[in-house]
């Protein structure tokens, strides 16, 4: 089975304010490459939360453009660190991005970032779609569909998927299966509505799933159960 994971850049903070903790980050790279060793091909892309986390402050001065860019670096900089940890655990990997930057990685080409899955190597796209105004929720689609996943897990630091934010709200009601026109109806905090049309046409599945508990991802890939599934 093909797999995509979505994985939050806020979740490798672990229990820092902010970066990424080492022991987190080899914790998840030994769960990869548990799910590697299952038998599956692997596509990862990762946000960048753990690096920026000022949209609102940013907006009062800085250009999206601009923003934007940088928010696309910082998703270079969570995955130099990922690849890091995965060759750690003997994983080959190739970094593919939007950005041409040859002397970290290679340009995505669809054609190649298929050939590097058929050969066992773990894909990890950075650098979002290589555009300002697409979020990283477009560009996982986008790849998701380009690569033909058979499924995408995003790994958050959260269990299941709520109507509100269960850090914020008390009352906020659990959501164990959902269609991609309940998210949209119920502005059901997802991903970006741009990309649930997306994979809403594309009659796609996504599996929520939460990182901090052990094995969670590959449970999710073989189970059928413990996690948020959203599709059509």
């Amino acid at each position: 089975m093909r797999v995509m994971l979505k994985i939050s850049g806020e979740a490798l903070q672990w229990e820092r304010t902010h970066w990424i903790d080492p022991k987190f980050i080899h914790e998840l790279a030994l769960q990869i490459k548990e799910i590697k060793d299952a038998g599956h091909e692997i596509a990862i892309v990762l946000w960048w939360g753990n690096i920026f986390r000022w949209v609102a402050w940013a907006a009062n001065w800085l250009d999206r453009t601009a923003a934007d860019y940088m928010w696309m670096l910082a998703t270079i900089m969570n995955w130099v660190a990922m690849q890091d940890a995965l060759e750690k655990v003997w994983i080959v990997t190739r970094l593919v991005s939007a950005l041409d930057i040859p002397e970290i990685w290679e340009k995505y080409i669809k054609r190649r970032a298929e050939r590097h899955l058929e050969k066992w190597r773990i894909v990890i796209s950075v650098a979002w779609t290589g555009n300002p105004y697409f979020t990283t929720d477009s560009a996982w689609v986008l790849r998701w569909l380009e690569l033909a996943c058979d499924m995408v897990i995003k790994a958050t630091k959260v269990d299941w998927v709520y109507d509100k934010d269960p850090m914020k709200c008390s009352d906020a009601k659990l959501i164990k299966q959902a269609s991609f026109k309940d998210v949209i109806d119920k502005d059901i905090k997802v991903m970006d509505h741009t990309a649930i049309t997306l994979a809403k046409e594309a009659n796609l599945t996504l599996k929520v799933v939460n990182l901090y508990k052990q094995w969670a991802i590959l449970k999710a890939i073989e189970w059928n159960k413990e996690w948020t599934t959203i599709c059509d």
